[in-house]
């Protein structure tokens, strides 16, 4: 039987040290706002030819001035450029486009898209809004399905990975964009999955071992899923994996999903169901 809940304070120095590092990260850098929340405009434009990314990246820095992002895509034959809300005006981004098109005569604008600022706010409002009604909802169900200890514990363990995947977001600046929303959401979902196969088997053994102590409970719960948990994050990561390494122009995505499967498993068993063993150990102190 494996003894997850006597290194308690293990497992929350551990993940408390990354969220620390993390919220380091955001607070000198910042997260690298996409144009989906802080707007602006991008651009795919296929090349059509050999080009050096360095040259065209002086035209584009002679319009939008260090206010921009740009990056090859299609391993090199394509160019994506980002350029920040405010920094060009639609006739100026037409006059950058035209003296790439000058330079690089086979070079054709596949697409341009413009977000203003207020639907990026928007955005921003509508996903917390979001991320707050499904954590509640997830809180309710729990407390109704199982007890709200168990809700608690779960919600713990979710802001949990919701702070590491910030982190993450922050350390290798990964644009924060619409993907970020599916990101968090579908890690959202994974982690409380696997929280509560985790927290079905513990009330179960409060069943089956009435005389055992809620230590050893949880113990053997999380020893008899463990096999378990382990199988299915290591076949979804042979997935994502292969999507990451196979399908470059979805990484801001495939990425974020091969760290957050792993915190999300992490949290299921170091996490949720330690701060349950709390929680119950201080309801039981309170009632003594």
């Amino acid at each position: 039987m494996l003894k997850i809940v006597e290194k308690t304070k293990l497992w929350f120095a551990m993940s408390l040290f990354i969220i620390i590092i993390g919220m380091g990260f955001m607070v000198t850098k910042g997260l690298n706002l996409g144009i989906d929340f802080k707007g602006g405009t991008k651009l795919d434009i296929k090349m059509n030819q050999a080009f050096v990314k360095t040259d065209v990246d002086k035209i584009i820095d002679k319009h939008a001035k260090g206010e921009y992002l740009s990056k090859t895509l299609d391993e090199g034959k394509n160019l994506e450029i980002t350029v920040k809300s405010d920094a060009l005006t639609a006739d100026q981004t037409a006059t950058m486009v035209k003296e790439i098109k000058s330079q690089y005569k086979s070079s054709e604008l596949l697409t341009e898209n413009t977000i203003g600022a207020t639907v990026g706010s928007e955005l921003k409002t509508k996903a917390i809004t979001g991320l707050i009604i499904a954590m509640f909802c997830m809180l309710v169900y729990i407390g109704i399905r199982f007890e709200f200890k168990f809700g608690v514990a779960a919600i713990v363990a979710l802001l949990h990975d919701i702070l590491v995947m910030v982190g993450v977001y922050a350390i290798f600046q990964i644009p924060v964009n619409a993907t970020f929303i599916a990101a968090i959401l579908t890690i959202v979902g994974y982690s409380i999955n696997d929280t509560i196969v985790v927290f079905d088997r513990i009330r179960e053994n409060q069943k089956n071992m009435r005389k055992a102590s809620i230590d050893e409970i949880t113990n053997t719960s999380i020893t008899q899923t463990m096999a378990r948990s382990i199988n299915t994050v290591a076949t979804t990561l042979f997935t994502i994996i292969a999507v990451y390494v196979f399908v470059p122009s979805i990484r801001e995505l495939s990425f974020p999903l091969i760290i957050g499967i792993l915190v999300g498993c992490y949290s299921s068993i170091f996490i949720a169901s330690p701060v349950w063993v709390i929680l119950k150990k201080r309801s039981k102190k309170a009632i003594a």
